[in-house]
């Protein structure tokens, strides 16, 4: 029950005809990257690359590539971890049936980890140097080779070698680059709000040295743990062993606490001084630039004899990580409503980058005897989804009153956008927060981590029809209800420049975008560019804009100005002698053919 390595894995994809070798001489600098993506983007199988250039380590790919691939790997257990996980949403559901309940219960005991000899862990068989693994670069700017899949391992300074007090989260790790120096340096990267950050202080104020472990491999449960949004409290590690079937086996060494199933570990010690980090092709589409951030001093490199080297490759949506998101979300989506009051529903839009657009459904619940007119508890739900964990990096936050569609999917996206822009008064719907947080990888504010909030929040009967006739002016047609257009302007000259030319009734939504063909060409595209190229304080204006009592709204349609801006982030795009190479390989005849995936992915 529950894979111990990822050639374990491997073999049980191949067994089932999910797994494709790819036995020809690959190039790790960009070329398995761009495979990556097309066979990811046409639900292809997973990939083991045998021959991988300048590197002794095959390697494997999209093995979470679909939902039913993922479901399938975690099969012994993905039904008692769900049915765990929905029980604290519905504690009475599990005494309705004792049978799921026992069985469920069972499944929990695997959650305590356990401790092995260093002789009985298989990651001790092999030693090996930084430069040895494989470097696998993803994007032409990338600013070396990256750790795409690694499971990064912190403890508590006051609970040393205790896994139950630890934390284990996918931190993205340059392996070489910058100013590293080769073989003995490594860099670390994570965002705000994670869990690694509250030991990295602990051991600053402690004087402690602040030791880390990187697992890459292993039970595939481990990567699955590491991005989980798991309540504060419960460690990484128990939840791996629940989906494993299996207990998180561990060993000690030299004060180090290590995976002893991983494929890979290296282990190390985080420096007092930071070093430069980056670029990065990131997950919202645009490269993460160089900036300061912590450096690990490697100590040594282990790898079991048989190791296969993981990875997976982010950028613009969808990639692997939103099949991880899927899953997550299949796993988990009870639960977050029950954590806040009032809360029915909540998505993080993936084609947005997840983090900017958050779209919600609450319940209007203050004052039952009156018909309210105006947004209420959904005000203070959207505050609360806004202190939540992940979700507070959230740039735009949407919520509707489920009373007033009951049937409302929040993942109809279109329909969603439909709901709301029937409803919203911009004159008195729009709530800022403008000096604030934002996610790290998120280039749209003034800084680093600093950038601005907005809530949309509406309630009651619709009052608008929307148009998708083109009104007689230079533009494109996203939605009903929604304009693209192209100006050179700066934004309050174009809200002024809009009077009288667009009708808040029929489209109360314009973008102001450099391309506004490509917006109306797919609504993810209106999704990307809006949310991830836009910092509300700074590009939310309107026509009839006014100020009252410090509340900002406007009369007229509202405007967002989503253009490319001198200091954004670049999009992320293919090197063209890259793409013709890997094209030859899914063209007819070529090794690939039977993927399907026939063209480049560039953004």
């Amino acid at each position: 029950m529950g894979y111990q390595s990822t050639r374990e894995c491997v073999e049980a994809l191949e067994r089932s005809g999910q797994l494709l070798r790819f036995a020809a001489a690959v190039d790790p600098h960009l070329e398995m990257a761009e495979i990556q993506r097309r066979v990811y983007r046409a639900k292809g199988p997973a990939l083991l690359f045998e021959n991988v250039k300048g590197c002794a380590f095959p390697c494997a790919s999209n093995l979470f590539g679909t939902p039913e691939r993922a479901r399938l790997i975690f099969q012994d257990t993905y039904d008692q971890v769900a049915t765990l996980v929905a029980s604290k949403a519905d504690p009475l559901a599990l005494l309705k049936n004792p049978a799921k309940a026992a069985k469920a219960g069972f499944s929990a005991l695997h959650a305590l980890p356990k401790k092995v000899s260093t002789g009985n862990a298989p990651v001790f068989e092999c030693r090996a140097k930084v430069s040895d693994l494989p470097p696998i670069t993803s994007w032409p700017d990338d600013g070396g080779p990256f750790i795409t899949l690694p499971q990064v391992y912190s403890e508590h300074p006051d609970h040393p070698g205790k896994p139950l007090k630890s934390n284990l989260g996918m931190y993205r790790i340059q392996m070489s680059g910058n100013e590293f120096v080769p073989d003995r340096e490594v860099g670390l990267h994570y965002q705000i709000h994670r869990g690694i950050g509250v030991h990295q202080k602990l051991h600053q104020d402690a004087g402690k040295p602040f030791r880390v472990a990187i697992f890459i491999g292993g039970p595939p449960a481990m990567s699955f743990s590491a991005v989980m949004p798991l309540p504060e409290g419960m460690p990484e590690v128990a939840f791996a062993g629940l989906l494993a079937g299996r207990r998180f086996r561990y060993a000690h060494y030299k004060g180090w606490t290590v995976s002893a199933d991983a494929d890979f570990c290296i282990i190390g010690t985080i420096k007092d001084e930071l070093k430069r980090e980056g670029p990065f092709g990131d997950h919202l589409g645009y490269y993460s630039l160089d900036h300061l951030f912590p450096c690990l001093e490697v100590e040594e490199v282990f790898h079991r004899k048989d190791a296969i080297w993981p990875f997976t490759v982010v950028g613009r949506p969808p990639q692997e990580d939103t099949t991880f998101g899927e899953v997550i979300h299949d796993m988990t989506g009870a639960v977050i409503p029950t954590e806040i009051p009032g809360l029915k529903a909540v998505h993080a839009v993936d084609a947005a980058g997840v983090h900017p657009l958050l779209l919600a459904i609450g319940q209007e619940r203050y004052t039952p005897y009156v018909k309210t007119i105006r947004p209420s508890e959904l005000l203070t739900i959207a505050n609360a989804i806004l202190g939540k964990g992940q979700l507070s990096l959230a740039k735009y936050v949407f919520i509707a009153n489920e009373a007033d569609a009951p049937e409302l999917d929040i993942h109809d996206i279109p329909a969603y956008f439909m709901h709301m822009l029937e409803r919203i008064k911009w004159e008195r719907d729009l709530h800022f927060q403008t000096e604030t947080s934002i996610d790290t990888l998120d280039y749209s504010g003034s800084g680093l981590n600093h950038g601005s909030k907005v809530v949309f929040a509406c309630n009651g009967e619709a009052f608008r029809t929307l148009e998708t006739k083109k009104p007689d002016i230079d533009c494109a047609v996203v939605a009903p209800g929604i304009l693209a257009l192209s100006s050179s302007f700066e934004l309050e000259s174009f809200a002024k420049h809009l009077e009288g030319l667009v009708s808040v009734d029929d489209f109360p939504l314009v973008v102001l975008c450099d391309d506004p063909e490509f917006l109306a060409a797919d609504f993810n595209n209106f999704l990307w560019v809006t949310f991830t190229r836009s910092n509300p304080a700074r590009d939310i204006h309107g026509v009839g804009a006014q100020t009252q009592f410090k509340h900002w709204g406007c009369t007229g349609p509202l405007i967002i100005d989503a253009r490319l801006k001198p200091h954004h982030a670049p999009p992320l795009i293919e090197d063209p002698a890259v793409t013709a190479k890997v094209d030859k390989m899914f063209a007819e005849g070529g090794v690939l053919e039977k993927c399907g995936a026939t063209t480049s992915v560039s953004s």
